[in-house]
């Protein structure tokens, strides 16, 4: 940790968490056991984060398509989902943690939605990091339903067309109160984004590992947050326009 430095940390990480079923196979192990293994590996995270200063942190926790699974698997998750924010709840406060989740979160059992909107709110004055859960989300949802937003208000002559343009289409996605991502760290040595922040994504670094997410611990996020440092952000510029900005 002594080779991470403030200035050079995402101000905003997202992960995508991926491969619990696979560590639960790999050990003949049913695939909720590694949904709770990979719920320690988010404790730990968080806790990271959290001391390293990192300001925003999102998990991609459940995808809009992760409905699909065997029914006992989304039952299991929403189970450890509910678990997670009892347990944690108290960690989040002495911490100073701020908990959001995006989503299609009508679509999550009713029990859960309380229990998150009760943490949400309990945790909502706190300034230290935000914690985002994705639940329920898709990338293509969140553009559809902003563009259904913003057709709405066009309609009621809110909006005309010259008034659309990305500083505004960010405005109605469900990111709104969060900064783009400046990096991406993806489990399991999959390279694709899985309908994740397809918008948000534009200009985010990405850290791929083989490690499954139960195997990701403290010492494989300080890892990707050193490449993180290493690399150069150009956002469409030349390394020699980077330097001269940077006089």
């Amino acid at each position: 940790m002594h080779r991470l430095t403030q200035e050079k940390l995402p101000r905003h990480l997202a992960i995508i968490m991926d491969g619990n079923g696979r560590w639960a196979e790999q050990r003949s192990l049913d695939r909720v056991a590694g949904h709770r293994q990979g719920a320690e590996s988010v404790r730990i995270v968080v806790r990271a984060c959290r001391e390293i200063g990192i300001p925003y942190l999102t998990l991609f926790a459940f995808s809009s398509e992760n409905w699909s699974r065997p029914q006992p698997e989304v039952e299991a998750l929403m189970t450890l989902l509910k678990d997670y924010l009892v347990m944690e709840l108290r960690e989040m406060l002495d911490n100073n943690i701020r908990l959001l989740a995006i989503g299609d979160l009508s679509r999550l059992p009713k029990e859960v939605v309380v229990v998150l909107n009760e943490t949400m709110k309990l945790t909502a004055a706190a300034t230290g990091m935000t914690l985002t859960l994705a639940l329920s989300y898709g990338g293509r949802d969140d553009i559809i339903q902003a563009i259904r937003r913003i057709t709405a208000n066009s309609r009621d002559g809110n909006l005309t067309p010259e008034d659309i343009n990305e500083g505004l289409f960010s405005k109605y996605l469900w990111t709104a109160n969060l900064p783009d991502p400046d990096l991406l760290i993806r489990t399991s040595g999959e390279f694709r984004i899985s309908n994740f922040f397809l918008w948000q994504l534009a200009y985010t670094e990405i850290y791929v590992t083989p490690n499954l997410w139960p195997d990701f611990k403290k010492e494989d996020l300080i890892q990707a947050l050193l490449r993180y440092r290493d690399r150069e952000r150009r956002f469409g510029l030349t390394s020699e326009q980077i330097k001269i900005g940077d006089r």
